[in-house]
């Protein structure tokens, strides 16, 4: 049988908003196809950044976002409750986004290895760089170990039908002082990281993005189109 084909989307800095309405349509494009008997639709891989802007999953706690609305306008960010797992996180320029709107049935119906296999493609971007990140048992994510233990990399998705959307937020370049107004993920004693951050010095995005994308296609095994 031929690979699942996926079909990339590089939409640059765009509003969340857009980007999250984007991602429906796709979704529930994918889905519908699923549906009228197609075992094969297309997939998508999203890659993007957003303007300022804090996201809470639905098993957030909304306590966990320290900013009031004021500030929010004081720092240009905005707010919005979505419909992924996970509390809450930041995005902002200098992250990359990364969006798959997989239908699993074509690669493997396992929520968990999925997961795993989103976090292993940070974990070989950023040792490609020199920087050793890993997992920590019992939380999701992509972490430089330390004291405190830093994250690299935070992870959000939805599933219905086994077609996938949200994903990785990975901090490349990100202004990490905007985590200052959340408790990341909802966990107080680990801190943020990037990728920037680790190497003292900013990193190339657009070599980053082929990093990434080259890992996830070996590990899931998919034909880019």
């Amino acid at each position: 049988m031929s690979l699942p084909n996926v079909r990339l989307h590089d939409l640059g800095l765009i509003d969340y908003k857009e980007a999250w309405d984007y991602q429906e349509k796709l979704f529930n494009e994918v889905i519908e196809e699923k549906r009228s008997g197609n075992q094969r639709p297309l997939c998508h891989l999203i890659l993007c950044e957003h303007p300022h802007v804090y996201t809470l999953g639905k098993s957030g706690v909304v306590d966990n976002l320290l900013a009031d609305e004021r500030r929010l306008e004081d720092i240009d960010a905005r707010f919005y409750k979505i419909n992924r797992g996970g509390d809450i996180t930041y995005h902002g320029p200098g992250q990359l986004v990364i969006y798959p709107i997989f239908d699993l049935d074509q690669f493997f119906t396992d929520i968990h290895k999925y997961m795993r296999f989103l976090e292993e493609s940070v974990i070989q971007t950023v040792l490609y760089f020199g920087v050793n990140a890993q997992r920590i048992e019992g939380l999701t994510g992509v972490w430089i170990l330390g004291n405190p233990s830093r994250k690299i990399a935070a992870f959000g998705v939805k599933c219905s039908r086994w077609v996938t959307m949200h994903g990785i937020g990975f901090n490349v370049n990100t202004d990490l002082r905007y985590f200052n107004q959340i408790v990341p993920c909802g966990i107080s004693d680990k801190e943020v990281t990037s990728l920037a951050n680790e190497l003292t010095e900013p990193v190339d995005l657009a070599q980053v993005k082929k990093l990434l994308v080259a890992s996830m296609i070996n590990l899931f095994g998919f034909e880019l189109i």
